[in-house]
């Protein structure tokens, strides 16, 4: 599943699929934590698991704010189009 996200954060041009791409990535390696603490029966893979929860969540805020902004300026939502938001 983290192959997957990374496939798509390379291969895709627009910005939604890229924000898509990281949150497979995200939920992949809480994914991962989870069955390392249920193999270990420890209960920090949960916590890491929360805590990447909530990165995701302000990721996810953080990002869509940043594309509504860049789609009203340029009308497009391709990444390299982003490289003339430069002063």
């Amino acid at each position: 599943m983290f192959t997957l996200g990374l496939a798509g954060l390379i291969t895709r041009r627009n910005l939604i699929f890229t924000l898509m791409s990281v949150e497979i990535m995200l939920n992949a390696s809480g994914l991962a934590f989870i069955a390392a603490g249920s193999r270990w029966g420890q209960p920090d893979g949960q916590i890491m698991f929360l805590f990447i929860l909530t990165m995701a969540a302000a990721e996810v805020a953080i990002g869509l704010a940043f594309v509504l902004l860049f789609h009203r300026k340029q009308s497009e939502l391709d990444v390299d189009a982003a490289s003339e938001l430069r002063g």
